[in-house]
């Protein structure tokens, strides 16, 4: 039993730190286009599937300079350029630009251009909520509707 308890606990840091390497790299990447302008990042949380983000460089008229893309199921994933977006206005991205890819990277186009929108317009952006924040409102819900039906 120790030694079951002993094999979580080193794969929960190794967990850990492999994430905390990935944010480092995301913010890194992110600094590195934030210092040549403004940035419209989108995301799409993947579970088990490939997860997406993505990161449009614009100037002040929400035009696109540079994209770069990030897919994948590991924290080995890393950015890569995208093309066929430059001199694109952001907030009319729909993700369809996107030929034959996985459906969360159409997703992450989508919230980035939404984001930018809420911006634009001056409308709270809110954060995606955690797993645990899912999970939390999962087992709420299950409890409402076990009261509903007694």
């Amino acid at each position: 039993m120790l030694k079951i308890i002993f094999v979580f606990a080193v794969a929960f840091l190794l967990q850990a730190i492999a994430s905390m390497a990935q944010m480092k790299y995301f913010a890194k990447e992110f600094t590195e286009y934030r210092k040549q302008g403004k940035v419209v990042c989108g995301r799409q949380a993947g579970g088990f599937h490939a997860g997406a983000i993505v990161l449009f460089l614009i100037d002040d008229n929400g035009i696109i300079r540079k994209a770069k893309k990030l897919e994948g199921v590991t924290c080995l994933a890393r950015f890569k350029e995208m093309k066929g977006f430059q001199d694109k206005y952001v907030g009319e991205l729909t993700g369809e630009e996107i030929p034959k890819t996985h459906k969360n990277l159409k997703k992450a186009v989508k919230d980035a251009a939404l984001t930018y929108c809420k911006y634009i317009s001056g409308e709270e952006i809110e954060n995606p909520p955690s797993p645990f924040q899912k999970a939390g409102r999962s087992v709420t819900g299950l409890m409402q509707n076990k009261k509903v039906l007694q």
